[in-house]
């Protein structure tokens, strides 16, 4: 049973930074996508980061390029969202998804794609 358990959430500042951490329990394949979205307050699911597992390739949209970084430890099959530069629009609850069927292509913004989800972990920024 493939389990995904996230971390790292919390509290700061505008301008601050933190670390969210999703640790994959259960499979240990390559050729899999790994995401982060997140539900701002009163909002739906939106897209953050994803990576290839297995490959190469990152995906960010536009509202968080150039401060927040995806990357993972395959020993620790694990991959963790670096967050700098907080805004309060990037106040949410932060998901990791999972989707083993292939790497992440064009469609990993799509939330339909993922099989697998973490339970979340609240990030609060304050102004």
């Amino acid at each position: 049973q493939v389990q995904l358990v996230e971390s790292g959430g919390g509290s700061v500042q505008a301008g601050g930074s933190l670390r969210l951490s999703c640790t994959v329990f259960g499979y240990t394949k390559s050729g899999a996508c790994m995401a982060w979205f997140r539900q701002p307050p009163g909002k739906g699911r939106e897209s953050v980061a994803a990576i290839d597992i297995g490959g190469r390739s990152t995906y960010y949209p536009n509202s968080v390029k150039d401060r927040f970084t995806i990357s993972r430890d395959s020993a620790e099959n694990t991959v963790y969202l670096q967050m700098n530069s907080l805004k309060p629009e990037d106040t949410g609850i932060y998901y990791c998804a999972f989707d083993p069927r292939a790497l992440c292509g064009g469609t990993w913004y799509a939330s339909v794609n993922f099989f697998y989800w973490g339970r979340g972990t609240q990030v609060t920024v304050s102004s």
